[in-house]
């Protein structure tokens, strides 16, 4: 089969996705990708994939250029004749599900998350559940990555096709596999990761960390990510005042996630978040805001906390308990997450999935039988 698999950005689909295309490619079928170019589309095109730039505003609503995105779809489509379609993230989604519609092509569409445009009620939110009406309406189905986007989907009579819930993107259990506890019993050391902006909730992740750091100067945060909005200067000064310790964007999360003792992520909203499921599978509690797409992903005061989300007394509440923890309830928690990932999150129940429904389309049963993800 040819597939053609639309996205916004390399690293996620190369960090959270890779695997799904290894095992496209090693079933003998032929992988097109379409998206920017960045730095992860050689990466990409080293597993097999064939690229095919695609040059695409995020987080535009310019609609000229969605126009144009949405014909550079239909000449992709024309062009490779795909057998099926795969779309993740919004402009992807709609604007790839209306190309598919236009040339009669099957497609499965990923839901990552609502995003600021669905979640803030008025006329952007309006816009765009009616276009989401239009380009899923001919979906073979739709994956959704927690209940809540998906009630709010049938909610809004956006779908009427067919569905499956699945644990996000599923985490690598070998890549991210269970590290030893840090022994340092004296410095906490809380790590985030994610993209430098609002909704993720670094405004009040930073206001808890000058508070808490009052209270607890020997506790460290460690804060991962692209500055996508305008927090540099304000990210620069508690740098300098070692209120933070700003690391920008890295390829290897891995082992700032093996330093730390827990990961923090006060996001506003989340399809799944693939964070915490990483930070969980390494054996370390998460704090996070008891939102769709988090509170998902651990079991509190089990494997993690959760806090008020825009909340920053909650937020400071949740890591000064976290810090007045025993060592070993500390460790126990990590561990306890580590069970719940091998449990409810292994990659490859996502994989399956994507396989079941392609091979449907065909008519045939797919059978997983890799192990090595």
């Amino acid at each position: 089969m040819k597939i053609l698999v639309l996205a916004n950005f390399g690293m996620g689909l190369y960090n959270f996705r890779k695997e799904l295309l290894e095992e496209l490619i090693n079933q003998n079928n032929e992988v097109y990708i379409s998206l920017p170019s960045d730095d992860y589309v050689p990466k990409l095109k080293s597993l097999g994939c064939e690229f095919v730039e695609t040059h695409l505003d995020k987080r535009g609503t310019n609609p000229i250029k969605d126009l144009k995105l949405l014909f550079h779809y239909i000449n992709i489509i024309k062009r490779i004749k795909p057998d099926v379609v795969l779309t993740y993230t919004i402009k992807p989604n709609v604007y790839g599900g209306l190309a598919c519609r236009m040339t009669k092509t099957p497609y499965i569409t990923n839901i990552t998350g609502l995003g600021t445009a669905v979640e803030n009620k008025g006329l952007i939110q309006r816009v765009t559940v009616m276009l989401y009406k239009f380009g899923l309406k001919k979906a073979s189905c739709l994956f959704f990555q927690n209940e809540t986007n998906l009630k709010f989907f049938i909610d809004q009579k956006i779908i009427k096709n067919k569905t499956r819930l699945v644990p996000g993107s599923g985490v690598n259990l070998k890549q991210h596999t269970l590290e030893e506890y840090p022994e340092n019993e004296q410095n906490n050391r809380f790590l985030f990761i994610g993209r430098i902006m609002k909704s993720k909730g670094i405004e009040e992740l930073l206001q808890a960390a000058k508070i808490v750091k009052l209270k607890y100067p020997n506790t460290q945060f460690d804060l991962i990510g692209h500055c996508e909005e305008d927090y540099q200067q304000q990210l620069g000064e508690l740098n300098k005042s070692e209120v933070i310790n700003y690391h920008g964007q890295q390829e290897d999360v891995h082992s700032f996630i093996k330093k730390s003792h827990a990961t923090i992520l006060p996001s506003y909203h989340e399809g799944t978040a693939n964070v915490l499921l990483e930070s969980a599978s390494s054996g370390r509690a998460v704090l996070a805001s008891r939102v769709p797409g988090c509170k998902e992903t651990f079991d509190e005061d089990i494997s993690g906390f959760g806090f008020e989300v825009r909340s920053v007394d909650s937020l400071v509440e949740a890591i000064i308990k976290f810090i007045n923890l025993p060592y070993e309830q500390k460790k126990a928690m990590g561990i306890a997450g580590r069970k719940k990932m091998e449990r409810e999150y292994d990659r490859k129940i996502v994989i399956q999935a994507y396989m079941d429904e392609i091979k449907n389309l065909k008519g045939e049963r797919y059978e997983f039988i890799r192990k090595d993800c």
